[in-house]
């Protein structure tokens, strides 16, 4: 079984937490705000990926395919990140960190689900409780920024609060009403991803997402540098 060595950070201390990951769910379009779901579909249309028979989505990925590792290796050129709040659900606690669900928009125009099980799914090392944020959930802040060709600078790419997107809480019944079981215990959650504010989808070498508490003034963070395969010679 896949674990995870994370931090959880509170309002007076942090204390390490080990995560044991049974299932990971993926989730997607899942906007409260049917126009920006739409505008998400139109900017994957883009790139060739059909729309959806119907919304949100979600689907299973491997409980293997997970780290809070700083660099990621991936085959193809036209890959990139997605910011994303993810749910952990462990011994009847809930648990918020932030992530990406790095994908590759080729395969993507094939198969959405397939297309997520080819990169693992990065999070965040420190993570907090839903108990202490759930009073103040819509007001937290979600962004993500890219570098391209190596260049130091990042480029702001997504920026939107939580209350433009599902609610941790609906998350989780929207996939538990779509279990076979009833057991959550072990399974992490990542929530789908807000609209990008550039002109149109980009694909760098670098990206970071934040989940930023302005009540508590504290936020999480996950980054990692993109490494393409591409040390081989063409015959």
């Amino acid at each position: 079984m896949n674990s995870l060595s994370l931090i959880l950070e509170r309002d007076e201390d942090t204390e390490p937490l080990q995560f044991s990951v049974k299932r990971i769910v993926n989730a997607g379009y899942v906007g409260r705000d049917k126009s920006v779901v739409q505008a998400h579909i139109d900017e994957l249309a883009l790139e060739g990926v059909p729309a959806p028979k119907s919304v949100p989505l979600v689907f299973p990925v491997l409980s293997r395919s997970i780290t809070t590792g700083k660099s990621l290796e991936v085959l193809g050129e036209k890959t990139n990140g997605e910011a994303e709040f993810v749910v952990l659900i462990q011994n009847g606690r809930i648990f918020i960190g932030v992530g990406s669900d790095h994908t590759d928009r080729e395969l993507e125009t094939v198969s959405i689900s397939m297309s997520k099980q080819i990169h693992e799914n990065v999070i965040s090392k420190k993570i907090w409780e839903l108990t202490e944020i759930v009073d103040h959930w819509d007001d937290l802040e979600l962004r993500s920024w890219m570098k391209f060709n190596g260049s130091s600078e990042e480029i702001l790419y997504q920026d939107a609060k939580l209350g433009t997107i599902i609610s941790a809480k609906d998350l989780v019944d929207l996939v538990a009403s779509r279990m076979k079981d009833t057991s959550l215990d072990g399974m992490v959650i990542f929530s789908g991803t807000i609209p990008i504010v550039t002109e149109k989808m980009a694909f760098g070498n670098y990206f970071r997402c934040e989940l930023t508490d302005p009540i508590k003034d504290r936020v999480l963070i996950c980054e990692y540098n993109i490494e393409r395969l591409e040390y081989l010679r063409d015959e």
